[in-house]
């Protein structure tokens, strides 16, 4: 395969990471990501030397956490998010994230091997929100298929 799916995904969270309000959040983290690395199709996640992103800094809001990840397919990343444990802490998400306006999550198709900036991220979400879906950036409900092979 010459191309994988790129995701990014932000939580504005309700309160700073040490606080008791997120304190769900932040004991899921650990776990979920373990999932997410030994989920079939899982290919790489933005993280640092602590194991996960939440030092990662792409919004002017401290409290919006960026996740992003890169996936061999589609359908692998609809089995990690929906038919995998991560589905249960996703139903919690109101818990300890606020609603907020706005493109909360994306995907694009990237070459193999490619590894996604967190500006990749920043400027697909404002591309959905500002023109919506497009093979720029695309979303579950409006999925785009991998280019051709002599594409990008």
């Amino acid at each position: 395969m010459s191309f994988h799916l790129a995701q990014c995904n932000i939580v504005k969270l309700k309160a700073p990471l040490d606080s008791p309000v997120v304190a769900d959040f932040v004991a899921a983290l650990e776990p979920i990501n373990a999932l997410a690395d030994a989920a079939p199709g899982f290919v790489w996640r933005l993280k640092t030397d602590d194991g996960d992103a939440t030092s990662i800094r792409a919004f002017a809001d401290d409290q919006i956490l960026l996740n992003m990840s890169v996936w061999e397919s589609m359908k692998a990343l609809a089995d990690y998010v929906f038919r995998s444990g991560h589905k249960d802490v996703l139903r919690r998400r109101r818990q300890w994230a606020d609603r907020f306006d706005g493109a909360q999550s994306a995907m694009w198709w990237i070459r193999a091997g490619t590894i996604p900036e967190p500006s990749d991220a920043v400027a697909r979400l404002e591309c959905l929100e500002r023109v919506g879906p497009s093979e720029y950036a695309f979303t579950f409900q409006t999925p785009f298929d991998a280019p051709a092979e002599d594409a990008l």
